[in-house]
């Protein structure tokens, strides 16, 4: 497998428009706050709902995540970063979330391998659009893959939640991360091999 492959050109980067509304929150503008909580919320709680797998757990989480944000603003030094900081906020917190209790998964299926790959047998499982005959089948194989996603390391568990998943740039995911874009691709590259390497048997 080609290590570029995972790579998606032509990533938009949302910085600039941040560090304008961080700007304005460090001045006393309340309501740019509000802008970035509703550029992120979506993905801050689709980032959280992978790791705890429970949406009111998430919502809480990401609550706390933003109150956090916003007490902690002048801290972060690159305002255009805000994106990638924030998203390092709500993976601590879920993380330690999941740490302090027992919390039931309910991770739905995804294209967690990127493209079909033959050579490894495939992944037509995972695809959204699956017969629905299949679909017994398929939760199956979603609680191991949900079983397989926590026995990778923590970083690349994040970075296929991130990038894969909620297919977040990869400057975002390496801001959250706190690693490089290279770091990233390998990461994501890693992950996928180990996840195919323990669902070998069902993919």
């Amino acid at each position: 497998m080609d290590q570029n492959a995972i790579s998606k050109p032509g990533e938009a980067n949302p910085g600039e428009a941040d560090g304008r509304l961080v700007r304005r929150v460090l001045k006393g503008d309340r309501k740019a706050f509000d802008e970035l909580v509703v550029n992120y919320q979506r993905s801050a709680v689709a980032v959280s709902y992978r790791l705890l797998g429970n949406l009111n757990d998430a919502s809480e989480v990401v609550q706390d995540s933003f109150l956090k944000a916003f007490r902690s603003l002048d801290t972060l030094q690159k305002p255009e970063a805000f994106g990638g900081w924030l998203m390092r906020i709500v993976s601590n917190l879920s993380l330690n979330f999941r740490r302090a209790r027992k919390v039931r998964q309910q991770l739905p299926l995804d294209d967690m391998f990127g493209a079909t790959d033959d050579s490894q047998g495939g992944s037509e499982w995972m695809s959204k659009n699956a017969d629905p005959e299949h679909t017994l089948e398929s939760r199956e194989m979603g609680a191991k893959l949900q079983w397989a996603l926590q026995q990778l390391p923590e970083k690349q568990r994040l970075a296929i939640v991130m990038f894969t998943i909620e297919e977040m740039p990869q400057k975002q995911v390496a801001e959250a991360l706190e690693c490089s874009v290279e770091a990233v691709k390998w990461h994501v590259f890693q992950g996928r091999k180990k996840l195919r390497e323990m669902l070998k048997d069902v993919i």
